[in-house]
């Protein structure tokens, strides 16, 4: 299932009637499913003590009436976060951002959050006064924020939702989600081959080889593409691969796994939050930020170049840094992980739905 973002009209959202007995929040994440799924925890602590409003892409919907439905969404594209003609600012839906900042000002957010150092970010968030703004900017660049939680370094995408937690004093975060059932197999892997952007999908015939290195050593996988892949796929001898049609189905699939394989996206995150062990092959960006919340995450790290992370702005023909990864530094690091998987699977502890 991509995680790319569509443009679509605002609609205000039906008032839930509030408790009265808690304050408002306001939390942006105007990026994919991905950055969703490393946010849910966060969404769990903060629905404890606040009445809880997302602004963020409209499929988040579908992962949030499953992990955490207390949750108000209102549906916001952010033109600045998009990949591609954020600078086109003619062509920005200025009707559609009037609606909605006209609707957060109808709000008296307590406090509002953001874990991105963007000025963009900040003065959206500033124009729905809430009493307080809290998030990470960047040197000289958060005087818009009266809770600034930038240190200057590299901090894990997961972290810096904990860190926000703390300062709010909601209930401490877990380091890792407990399962959300058990697997279906102890050898069941889910691959997902596919990525929002396209320099983060490794080539698929290496897949395939390691598909087949995987069921010579009696484990059991599940391909989840891509709708645009799926062709690829049954040409390279994968006729069961498909896409997911529902949410429901990406998560219940990724979950029903003992482990999960994929790119820098969003499925690996959702794995991670279904409290699956994933293993992800890297490209241009860097696990120290971005690795799957999981303690047995691993990984391959991308080929060096001067510019990771380069945030999916590649400045060459092709991304070197994945398309140099052969299937060969891949396979044995893989195999030797997956080793550890199968007796972790039954002994860790199960979560309910």
């Amino acid at each position: 299932m991509s995680t790319a973002a569509r443009p679509v009209a605002f609609s205000p959202p039906v008032h839930r009637v509030r408790s009265g007995s808690k304050p408002a929040l306001l939390v942006a994440e105007f990026r994919g499913l991905g950055d969703i799924a490393i946010l849910i925890p966060f969404l769990r602590a903060a629905v404890t003590r606040y009445e809880v409003t997302l602004l963020a892409v409209p499929n988040a919907g579908g992962l949030l009436q499953r992990f955490v439905p207390e949750v108000e969404l209102i549906p916001c594209v952010a033109p600045w976060a998009l990949f591609s003609g954020s600078a086109n600012l003619p062509r920005w839906p200025w009707r559609t951002l009037w609606r909605i900042w006209r609707e957060l000002r109808s709000r008296r957010f307590a406090a509002a959050v953001s874990i991105w150092p963007l000025a963009s970010d900040h003065l959206f968030l500033r124009l729905a006064r809430p009493g307080r703004l809290l998030g990470y900017g960047r040197p000289g660049a958060g005087w818009l924020l009266n809770d600034n939680l930038a240190d200057g370094g590299h901090v894990h995408r997961p972290e810096t939702w904990r860190r926000l937690a703390e300062k709010l004093h909601l209930p401490a975060i877990a380091m890792a989600s407990p399962r959300l059932h058990p697997p279906v197999s102890a050898r069941r892997i889910v691959l997902h081959s596919g990525a929002s952007q396209p320099l983060r999908v490794w080539p698929l015939e290496r897949y395939a080889e390691l598909l087949g290195r995987l069921r010579a050593q009696g484990w059991e996988p599940t391909v989840l593409c891509d709708p645009d892949q799926r062709e690829t796929w049954r040409s390279l001898g994968e006729p069961l691969a498909r896409a997911a049609g529902s949410m429901d189905e990406l998560i219940d699939t990724i979950a029903g796994g003992a482990a999960f394989l994929g790119n820098d996206s969003g499925p690996g995150h959702i794995a991670a939050l279904c409290g699956v062990p994933t293993f992800t092959i890297f490209g241009p960006q860097i696990p120290e930020l971005f690795a799957p919340a999981h303690p047995q995450a691993a990984w391959i790290e991308g080929k060096p170049c001067r510019y990771k992370p380069c945030y999916d702005r590649c400045r060459y023909a092709e991304p070197f840094c994945l398309t140099g990864i052969d299937t060969e530094a891949v396979g044995p690091k893989l195999s030797s992980w997956l080793e550890t998987i199968p007796q972790s699977v039954f002994t860790g502890g199960n979560g309910g739905n």
